[in-house]
Order: structure tokens, then C-alpha cells, then sequence
């Protein structure tokens, strides 16, 4: 029986939406971690533990719920999480990208785009 995830996946906008879903779930579940670590302590401390932990479970779900060759999308994963890693550090931690960053955000971006688009 097919999922509403397996369904939406069938489409290219839909495995691009659940993708980037995912990739701002493990980045918001990290910044959550992050947070905690740093910048909190006692019981919010525990609280973004436990928000973290519970967004990974979640960002688990949505990318291994639906049935697909996850290999096949990796490089538009890549791509996208480090898009979404870089908005949430500027929103949440107001760090900007560095010029190392750049580029090798660039690289990345590139990499995915060839993993993505070349054909035998």
C-alpha cells in the first residue's frame, strides 16, 4: 500500500518538497542540540535536548518513510541541507557564511548538480 509520502515522491516537485522538509528537519534538529549545549542550561537545558532528539526522530521518519533510492537523491539532499544548515545559522545563531564557506558551499552545490543531472 502506497503512503501519501510514496505518493508525493512520485512527482519531482514532491520528492523536492520532502527532501527539503527533511534536510530542515535534521538542521533545525542539530540547532536544537547546538543550543542546548551553549547557550542553555539546567531545565532548558533538557528541554532542547529533548526537542532535538524528538525533530531527529521525525527528520528519520520522513526520509526513510517513503520508498525511494535515497542514493539517486543524495546529492539534492546534500545541497539542500547545507542551504537550510546555512539560513538556520544565520536565523537562529545570527552567523553569517564565511568566504571559506561560500566556496565550499559552492562546491557543494556543484557536486550535487552533477551527481544529480549526469547521465551515462
Amino acid at each position: 500500500m502506497k503512503t501519501f509520502l510514496d505518493q508525493l515522491i512520485s512527482h519531482r516537485g514532491g520528492a523536492l518538497f520532502v527532501l527539503a522538509a527533511a534536510a530542515f528537519l535534521e538542521a533545525s534538529g542539530d540547532s536544537l542540540f547546538q543550543a542546548g549545549l551553549y547557550r542553555t542550561s539546567g531545565a532548558s537545558r533538557v528541554l532542547f535536548f529533548a526537542g532535538g532528539a524528538g525533530v531527529l526522530a521525525l527528520y528519520g521518519l520522513v526520509v526513510n518513510l517513503p520508498r525511494w533510492d535515497f542514493g539517486k537523491l543524495l546529492g539534492v539532499y546534500v545541497v539542500l541541507f547545507f542551504l537550510m544548515a546555512q539560513i538556520i545559522a544565520k536565523v537562529r545563531f545570527d552567523q553569517s557564511p564565511t568566504p571559506p564557506i561560500l566556496v565550499g558551499g559552492s562546491l557543494i552545490v556543484i557536486g550535487g548538480l552533477v551527481i544529480t543531472f549526469w547521465k551515462k
